[in-house]
Parts: C-alpha cells; sequence; structure tokens
C-alpha cells in the first residue's frame, strides 16, 4: 500500500490530465473537420488507435529510468540517422517529399522521431560536459555537429518545417543551458547573413512560393488569394469568422464547405476557432501555454543535467510547433507544412509527441529518486 501511495503522490497528475485534455478535443475537432470529407470520415479513429499506440509507448518510456536512455543515448541517434538515410532508398514521395518508409502498413516519417533523439544526444553531451560557466562559439562546435547530421538529412527530403524544429530545439537548449550572450548575438547576426544564399540554394520552389505568399498577403491582389494564398487566406476567414462564441460543433462553413485545405493536419486549429470562437481558442492555447511552462517546472526539478535538458528539449519541441502552426494559420507567419502537437491528424506525429510526454513524466516521476 505504501509503495501505491508513494506512486501516486509522485505521478504527475497535471502533465497528464492537460495531455489528455488536448488529445480529446483534438479527437472531437478532427471528427468536425473530416465529417464533411467523405475519404477522410473515420480519421479520427485511426487518430485514437495512433493516441492508444502512443499512451502505451509513453507509459513503456515513462517506466524505464531515464538513466538508461543516457547510457544508449549515442546508440539511439544512430538509430534516428540510419533510418533518415533510409528514406532515401527505401521512402515514398508524397507532393515532392520523400519522408515516410512504409513498415507493415504504417507509414513511418523518422524526420519525425528524430526530434525527440536529438533531444536525447544533446542531453548525453552536455550531462558529460564539465563546463558550468556560459558557453561560447568554440563550445557549441560539438553539439553543433550533432544537430548538422539529421538536419541536413532532413533538408535533403526536403522538410523544411521539422529541419526548423531540430534548429530551434538545439538554439533553446543551448540558450537555457547558459550561452553566453555575445555568442547568440554572433548566431543570429550568422543566420541573418545567411538568409540570401539559404533563398538561393536550398529553398525549393514551393517553399519560397509560401514565402513569397506570406509577404504579399497585405497587399490584396485576388491572384495572390487564389494561387499561392489560398490557404492562408481561408484559415484567416475561418479563424475570424468565428466570433467570440464560435458558430457551433460542426457547423462552420469554412471546413462543411470545404474551403479550407488541409483541415486536418496542417489547419486543425481554423476548425477550431471557427467553430469554437475566440473563448474556445483561448482554452487550447491555454492548455499548451500552461503545458509547455509545466514541462520547464519539470526541468528545473530534475535531479540531474540530462533528465533537465531532455524537459527543456521537450519543452522546446512543444513550444516550437505550436507557436509555427498557430502563427502559419493566423497569417503571421509564413506556411511551412507543421502540425500542431496531439490536435493535428498524422500517426508519426502523435508517437513523437507521446515519446516526449513519456520523457517528461519520466524526469518527473524520478526527480526524488536518489
Amino acid at each position: 500500500m505504501a509503495l501505491v501511495r508513494t506512486f501516486r503522490d509522485q505521478f504527475d497528475w497535471p502533465l497528464f490530465v492537460t495531455v489528455c485534455a488536448v488529445a480529446v478535443l483534438g479527437v472531437v475537432n478532427l471528427y468536425s473537420a473530416t465529417s464533411a470529407d467523405g475519404a477522410r470520415t473515420d480519421a479520427y479513429i485511426q487518430q485514437i488507435y495512433w493516441l492508444t499506440l502512443g499512451a502505451g509507448v509513453a507509459v513503456l518510456v515513462a517506466a524505464i529510468d531515464y538513466r538508461f536512455y543516457e547510457r544508449y543515448a549515442w546508440l539511439i541517434y544512430s538509430g534516428g540517422i540510419t533510418l533518415l538515410v533510409l528514406v532515401f532508398l527505401l521512402g515514398r514521395s508524397i507532393r515532392g517529399s520523400t519522408r515516410w518508409i512504409n513498415i507493415g502498413g504504417f507509414s513511418l516519417q523518422p524526420s519525425e522521431l528524430m526530434k525527440i533523439f536529438l533531444i536525447i544526444a544533446l542531453a548525453k553531451y552536455l550531462h558529460h560536459d564539465p563546463k558550468t560557466d556560459g558557453r561560447t562559439l568554440k563550445d557549441l562546435v560539438i553539439p553543433g555537429l550533432i544537430l548538422a547530421l539529421p538536419m541536413g538529412l532532413i533538408l535533403a527530403q526536403p522538410d523544411l518545417g521539422t529541419a526548423l524544429i531540430c534548429a530551434f530545439i538545439f538554439g533553446s537548449i543551448m540558450v537555457l543551458t547558459q550561452l553566453k550572450l555575445r555568442s547568440l548575438f554572433t548566431l543570429f547576426v550568422s543566420f541573418a547573413a545567411s538568409a540570401p544564399l539559404t533563398w538561393a540554394y536550398l529553398l525549393k520552389d514551393y517553399q519560397k512560393n509560401r514565402i513569397l505568399a506570406f509577404w504579399e498577403q497585405w497587399t490584396g491582389d485576388e491572384q495572390h488569394i487564389r494561387t499561392i494564398g489560398w490557404h492562408a487566406h481561408q484559415s484567416q476567414v475561418a479563424i475570424g469568422s468565428g466570433g467570440v462564441w464560435g458558430k457551433g460543433f460542426m457547423q462552420g462553413t469554412q471546413n462543411q464547405f470545404r474551403f479550407l485545405p488541409d483541415q486536418h493536419s496542417d489547419f486543425p486549429f481554423s476548425v477550431w476557432a471557427e467553430e469554437q470562437g475566440f473563448m474556445g481558442a483561448l482554452l487550447i492555447v491555454g492548455l499548451y501555454l500552461f503545458l509547455i511552462l509545466w514541462g520547464l517546472k519539470i526541468a528545473s526539478q530534475a535531479k540531474d543535467r540530462f533528465g533537465a535538458v531532455c524537459a527543456v528539449g521537450v519543452s522546446a519541441m512543444m513550444f516550437w510547433q505550436t507557436v509555427i502552426n498557430l502563427g502559419m494559420v493566423c497569417g503571421v507567419l509564413p506556411v511551412v507544412g507543421m502540425t500542431l502537437p496531439l490536435f493535428s491528424y498524422g500517426g508519426s506525429s502523435v508517437i513523437t509527441v507521446m515519446l516526449g510526454i513519456g520523457l517528461l513524466m519520466n524526469v518527473s516521476l524520478r526527480r526524488f529518486a536518489t
């Protein structure tokens, strides 16, 4: 009985309840988002399967002491790199991108899983890094190489959105583990200076079109709205038409009349905001904000640096995915094909987020362990 009581007291109920709330609301919203699409009316059922599988994965990840992941971090990282290489050998192409591997009828996106593997690898390196004062650019060489290999493979697929998330995770971990302000400024200037080269040599035509669509949306050009700006425009119409309280469940006209594209994957928040209004949107944003801040709280209470960096990395992943997705659907960021954690339809995305939640729960459960 004492063991049961101890586990109940240490179990992270706020984390568990918040994740469940986001996942359940996501399934409800997905049911509405796909109700007018005959080819996807059962997508919410598939999402429940993935969430169930993800919950099992999260339980397994949380049950094993995270020091096990620290011990085998380089093996886990190498496995992720191998999967990324296999994409080019065995992967299938969708919309001009080769990101998926078919495994037993399931389409696995290794770049999604690589986000967690990258977090574990960076946590492993920083855990054994004896440096305690602020880090300089010289101190970023090795962790930078840890980032560069998977990021290069992801960009080659091409998958700009996931590559950006990996870069932002890296940056967030470095900043929150005492990167000197001068080094941070130098990195920012270097990034800005490399933007023309990135535009000329790294970005594909459709990626450039998305950036141009964002830049030109304020001109009111009808031709622009009907072509490359269609997605962003319809999303903003849906969000704005929801008003304060929304049009009601399954009553959103932008969704039901199928004006809103990719409403199940990239734009589920637009469906939710149209149907539930500003108050409903505020609820979802509040849940994500609490989840991210709670993850940082877990990091602050971790018993060692490995656990702290893992918690920071997962929180950063959740933060940047949420910010980029909400930014693009609201028209304040370019459309980059970013899923909203646990709210968007997608197996690899759900499994990856649940892996991260499992890591957070793991660190939280063992914060008082010896």
